[in-house]
């Protein structure tokens, strides 16, 4: 993903919004320019020489703004753009064209920001685009040998034999007819576990094959496929989002009339024009139309600084005030890996010797559970023996040789071809994976393993009702309900919903949404559409493409403490933006009164203006200058989950 300021500035000017700010800055600037070097007693040629650049801008640039605003204004109630239009005009009746080039300035850039925060749905359905599988090959006969045709995924065929080569992405829904191995379906399902895969079982277009190579028999062509549902729905969420009304639109409807009211009174009752121009100048909306946008820059400037990248910075509008936080499970209120939990070894053996020898043969395989194998012996401080041979066969297990004992790694049904008496000797199956050790075929123990809760976990939702005001909070996943009820027991979340598909996170996030602010923290492709359709959308660390483009913004360290610092700068922005928007009306106000009974001349009204955006910039401005640490959530001493298995056992 793109977030350097090069990438955001070519995104920003590649807009005909964007352009037209950029053009209307390099007027304002050789204006400027011009009038300190000129005359002063210049001609009425000179001057209208040093005003040409901003005639330019407001004519072009500022005609077409303002039509486009009388245009949104006959749609909805108005806002602060609407009194910004009519200020535009009153600029120019005065001849202040500096005022009017400032003013169109405001409404370019603003209306740039937003479209590009809008361009995040072609964005993200163009990531997703590429990630799609592209390229099957598919058999001729019923083996390899017979020979393979390559063809584009979309013209693949129900009932077609495909073959899946290592490291390839699987181009269609369908169901192993031929190899052992394994897949990646974190990508979809967000779980952090690696699949086995047999004959007969099921695979998903979009997941990533392992080290074997698969034959599959297609059962739903490429556009009834998984990756196609979620593709779908994802769209359907982008398109389907509620228009989002900005604090300065909510806040400048009113201001606006308030303001036209009173000129148009100062006119009524003195009969001068120029009390209803006074009037209009003294209100343009720049605390509104400025002082806004500075603080949220401040905001994204201070979040960057704490590795927290904003991608649309609407959603810092809303973050500090969520009522409701929903949580994927895996990855977000876990580690999103798995930690050796439990050794449930057979009477009679060391746990600590079967975890020795499982560590050794295990440092030889890539399988994701051979790393807890080995994190959980190094944080018990054991000797890892040496191994003399190992053979690893996908589906199948690990065997090796240690200490001159053959130790074999596999699961149940491994076991019983093994050792078939052993059986009745293993524990009952729970929720999570496991593997089974046996020592020269003969069984040892059984080694569980658990996606860990976060150290920091309980005490962060703990913390959310008390310092940030959130009524509801549910884990949403589409683990299993049992799996996902016992991290939210651990957690202290009582709301739970398991076994759910995007489409039903889809509906869950719309429905609280329609409520209140949310925010929706997720970490694979299956949480984009949630994200699209809560307030505020937050991916975790340095996640797939599509995730990080529909998230509205991005933790790169995949902290709970990061977020709650995120979750304290949205509401920093807020109030201070409140304070300039607020503080800066009511300057305007004040003047607006004084010029409906005379007291303030067009001219004092735009100087008390100037003074009134400048008090309003200075203060947004803070935004950035933070305290070092934001948070107030004091988060225990983290340590990794593999030390906390291991102490606990």
């Amino acid at each position: 993903m793109d977030t350097g300021r090069d990438g955001a500035l070519r995104t920003f000017a590649a807009s005909r919004q964007g352009a037209l700010a950029l053009s209307t800055v390099l007027a304002i600037t050789v204006h400027l320019l011009t009038r300190a070097v000129a005359d002063p007693d210049g001609s009425d040629t000179t001057e209208w020489v040093i005003r040409a650049p901003l005639v330019a801008v407001v004519v072009i640039g500022g005609v077409p703004l303002i039509i486009g605003v009388i245009r949104s204004a006959v749609k909805s109630a108005g806002g602060a753009d609407m009194l910004a239009a009519v200020s535009i005009v009153t600029a120019v009746l005065l001849s202040e064209w500096l005022v009017a080039a400032i003013i169109v300035l405001m409404l370019s850039g603003g209306e740039a920001l937003e479209a590009a925060a809008s361009r995040r749905a072609s964005a993200t359905l163009d990531a997703l685009a590429r990630r799609s599988p592209t390229i099957a090959h598919r058999l001729r006969g019923d083996t390899a040998s017979e020979g393979i045709d390559d063809l584009h995924a979309d013209d693949v065929l129900v009932n077609n034999l495909l073959l899946v080569l290592p490291h390839e992405l699987c181009p269609v829904d369908g169901e192993v007819a031929e190899g052992r191995g394994a897949m990646d379906e974190s990508y979809l399902t967000g779980e952090p576990y690696v699949v086995p895969k047999a004959p007969g079982a099921q695979v998903l277009s979009g997941a990533i094959n392992g080290e074997s190579p698969l034959t599959v028999r297609a059962e739903r062509v490429a556009a009834d496929s998984r990756y196609a549902q979620i593709v779908g729905v994802l769209r359907e969420a982008e398109e389907n989002r509620p228009p989002m009304r900005r604090l300065a639109d909510r806040l400048g409807a009113w201001y606006t009339l308030i303001a036209l009211a009173l000129g148009i009174l100062g006119w009524a009752f003195s009969g001068d024009p120029t009390r209803f121009l006074a009037v209009v100048v003294v209100a343009t909306p720049c605390p509104l139309l400025i002082g806004v946008p500075v603080a949220i820059i401040g905001a994204i400037s201070l979040a960057a600084k704490r590795g927290i990248i904003i991608r649309n910075p609407a959603m810092l509008e809303d973050v500090g005030r969520v009522e409701a936080m929903m949580f994927d499970k895996t990855g977000t209120l876990t580690y999103g890996r798995p930690v050796l939990t439990e050794i449930v070894a057979r009477s009679g053996i060391d746990p600590d010797e079967v975890l020795a020898a499982a560590a050794a043969v295990e440092a030889y395989s890539r399988h994701p559970l051979a790393r807890a194998v080995i994190d959980a012996a190094a944080e018990r401080n054991l000797g890892v023996p040496p191994t003399a041979s190992v053979a690893e066969k996908p589906g199948a297990g690990l065997v090796g040789e240690v200490g001159g004992r053959v130790v074999r790694l596999t699961n149940r049904r491994g076991l019983a071809d093994v050792d078939p008496g052993a059986s009745s000797l293993l524990p009952g199956s729970e929720t999570g994976m496991e593997a089974v050790v046996l020592v020269d075929d003969r069984y040892a123990a059984v080694l569980r393993f658990r996606d860990e809760p976060r150290a920091t976990a309980a005490d962060f939702i703990a913390h959310l009702p008390r310092a940030h005001g959130v009524t509801r909070m549910m884990i949403i996943s589409g683990d299993r309900e049992a799996e996902v009820r016992r991290l939210a027991d651990r957690v202290g979340i009582t709301e739970v919903y398991g076994g759910v598909s995007p489409e039903g996170k889809l509906a869950i996030v719309r429905e609280r949404t329609a409520a209140g602010p949310t925010l929706y923290l997720g970490d694979g492709i299956n949480d984009a559409p949630a994200m699209t359709a809560a307030s505020a959308g937050v991916a975790f660390g340095s996640t797939s493409d599509v995730t990080a483009e529909a998230a509205d913004a991005v933790v790169l360290d995949s902290s709970l403490e990061r977020l709650d610092e995120l979750l304290h700068i949205g509401a920093r922005m807020r109030r201070i933006a409140l304070q300039s928007a607020l503080g800066g009306m009511a300057a305007s106000v004040i003047g607006m009164l004084l010029a409906v009974f005379g007291l303030l001349s067009p001219l004092a009204g735009a100087i008390a203006q100037e003074l009134i955006d400048v008090l309003a910039i200075l203060n947004s401005a803070r935004v950035v200058i933070a305290p070092h640490k934001l948070s107030d959530f004091d988060a225990p001493p983290t340590e990794p989950p593999e030390a906390r298995s291991a102490r606990r056992r």
